[in-house]
Order: C-alpha cells, then sequence, then structure tokens
C-alpha cells in the first residue's frame, strides 16, 4: 500500500480509536452470591450469633442478594476524593441546588424552626445535609441495600470489614423498623433515606420525631431533620459556635499532603503560625488547617469543633466545606427574601 494511503487510513481511523478509547467499559452485569463462599459461610454464622437472626434466615436472604461490578466502579471514584475542592464546591453551590433548598427551606419553616429551637443546630445545616445528600431528597438512592452492603462485603476487600458490620446492623434494622430487606433500596454504599445514614448511624441516631411508632426517614421530614440534628448533637455539637473561617498567611502554608483530620492545634497556635483568622472563638479554641485548593492556587481555612462534627457525617473535608458553604448561601437567600423592600 502506497504510504500516502496508509497516512490517510490513519488520519481517518485515529478520531474512531480516540471515541473508542474514551468510551468507558460498561460493568460486568450483576451475579447471585454463592452462599457456600467460605467467607459468606462465615459470615451467615457470625451474624445468627450477633443478631439473635435464624442462620437459615440469614442464608435465604444472602441467596437472593446480588453482588454489583457497578457498585465497586462507583466505590473507586467518590467524588470527594478525586476532584480538587474548587471543581468539588461548584458540584454542590450551583445555583439550582441553592434556589431549590430555598423553597425547601420555606415549605418546611415551621418544623426546621422547631428543630433548631429544640435541638440546638442552625436549620441552615439541616437543609444543606439533605441538599447534599439527597437534592432535598429527590434522589435516595437505586440500588437494593442488601445488594450494596454484601457486594462491598464480601467483593472488597479494602473495606470489607466495615461492610460485613453494616450488613448485620441492616438485618437488625430490618427487623427493628418492619422493612423488607429485599426491597430497601439506597445508594451504592448501602446509606438510605433523604439523610443517607448508614445501617448503624440509623439504628443509633433516627429518632421518631412525631411519635407515630417508626423511625422513616423517607417520607416524614420531622423524623429526617430531628435525625440530622441528633447525630450532630450526639458527635458533639456546639450550640452558638461557628463551624468554618478563611484565613491568609504571609508565606506559602502548609503542607497540604500533610493535612490530618483532627482537632489537633489551637485558633491560638494557628495564628502564631502567621495565619491571619477573623473568629469569635477565643485562641484556646480547638482548630484544624484545613486545605482548600483553588483553580491558580493554594488556599486554607480553619476548621473548629462543629466542623469536625460534620466530618462526622462523611469523613472528608471537602464534604464538611461543601455543608458549611451551602449551609450560608441557603440562610442568605432566605433572610433576602424576608426583608421588606
Amino acid at each position: 500500500m502506497p504510504p500516502r494511503r496508509v497516512l490517510w487510513l490513519l488520519t481517518a481511523l485515529t478520531p474512531l480509536l480516540s471515541a473508542a478509547a474514551a468510551t468507558p467499559t460498561p460493568p460486568a452485569p450483576p451475579t447471585a452470591f454463592d452462599v457456600s463462599r467460605p467467607e459468606i459461610s462465615a459470615f451467615i454464622t457470625q451474624a445468627a450469633a450477633h443478631t439473635g437472626l435464624a442462620s437459615s434466615e440469614i442464608e435465604a436472604l444472602l441467596s437472593q442478594a446480588q453482588s454489583q461490578p457497578a457498585i465497586l466502579e462507583a466505590m473507586s471514584r467518590p467524588a470527594e476524593r478525586v476532584l480538587p475542592w474548587w471543581q468539588y464546591r461548584a458540584r454542590f453551590l450551583e445555583a439550582q441546588r441553592i434556589k431549590a433548598g430555598v423553597q425547601f427551606w420555606e415549605q418546611h419553616r415551621e418544623l426546621l424552626t422547631r428543630v433548631e429551637r429544640e435541638r440546638g443546630v442552625p436549620a441552615e445545616y439541616l437543609v444543606a445535609i439533605v441538599g447534599i445528600e439527597t437534592s432535598y431528597g429527590r434522589v435516595m438512592g437505586r440500588y437494593r441495600v442488601l445488594d450494596a452492603l454484601a457486594t462491598l462485603g464480601f467483593d472488597y476487600p479494602p473495606r470489607g470489614e466495615y461492610f460485613r458490620k453494616e450488613l448485620e446492623q441492616f438485618l437488625l434494622m430490618a427487623r427493628e423498623e418492619q422493612l423488607d430487606p429485599l426491597v430497601v433500596r439506597g445508594s451504592y454504599a448501602g446509606a438510605m433515606g433523604a439523610p443517607q445514614f448508614m445501617p448503624s448511624s440509623y439504628r443509633r441516631y433516627a429518632v421518631d420525631e412525631d411519635q407515630q411508632g417508626r423511625r422513616d426517614l423517607w417520607t416524614d421530614w420531622s423524623d429526617v431533620l430531628a435525625s440530622v440534628a441528633n447525630y450532630f448533637v450526639e458527635n458533639g455539637w456546639q450550640t452558638g459556635e461557628p463551624v468554618l473561617a478563611d484565613s491568609t498567611v504571609d508565606h506559602d502554608g502548609d503542607d497540604p499532603l500533610g493535612f490530618q483530620l483532627t482537632l489537633g492545634e489551637t485558633l491560638g497556635s494557628i495564628r502564631a503560625r502567621g495565619y491571619a483568622v477573623q473568629s469569635p472563638l477565643p485562641d484556646s479554641a480547638p482548630a484544624m488547617l484545613v486545605p482548600a485548593e483553588q483553580e491558580q492556587s493554594m488556599s486554607w481555612r480553619v476548621g473548629f469543633t462543629n466542623f469536625f462534627v460534620i466530618t462526622r457525617y462523611n469523613r472528608s473535608p471537602r464534604y464538611a466545606m461543601a455543608v458549611h458553604d451551602l449551609a450560608q448561601a441557603l440562610r442568605a437567600q432566605v433572610h433576602r427574601t424576608e426583608d421588606p423592600i
């Protein structure tokens, strides 16, 4: 074949080859679990001992569960670990989410006021949590929770132990809340309802706010909002204290790779290292420096006790910053509509 002809073919095929390479391979189809696998058989025995459920009942449920390759793929690329802060923030601080949050606040104003008064967590943070987690209850997950927890418990070794414990908790939760474990749906990680509680969190923090005899985190907004507030309070929320403050620094700043999600410093020690921070808290207040990557530079913020509490909900500083920033944006918009013209 003449060289010119070869060059023409390569030129013509390059876009097609590039498109093919860019097209992701779809995940393999779900497959049923083999309950005779040693690790699954061991789980059944252990879960029966821990929960009081019959081994035969647990085995019957797991034999109907399916391993979902799509869940394993999603688990490998969570946005809060992949995206830099400026991109992560833009995902959650977009106009439509803020507008929907203001509408949600107006719809549930009386309930939010009551929960804030009774539990001490500002309404804007309650709204921001359900706004980020499920777009105010609109997107609560499409996977069966049984499938998600079994897939991650048995086919995801890095965190298998954690998800097997959550699977045990889910079996107990389903019995306590009178839910069909074959029907309940949630996120790819097994989180459920409008606030996306994992089973252990559901059992520990969910409350029956309206005294209806059941803790419903899917359709009962009084239970949902009170449960989020209870989660914060039980993890140490300090009523009336700030969450986060911006800072400026007179040098290059700390190494973001050295960041640790702990309250290992004080506001005073951070200031002593050249960071200027405006805050009503005393210098003795526990604090942490939080990296906030911008598109062209690095910036630093200072998180306080309530910031750390939000990271108990999701162990990501980017997540906690997004909750705070969305909360402040919602509060500003709601108060703007309240101001007389």
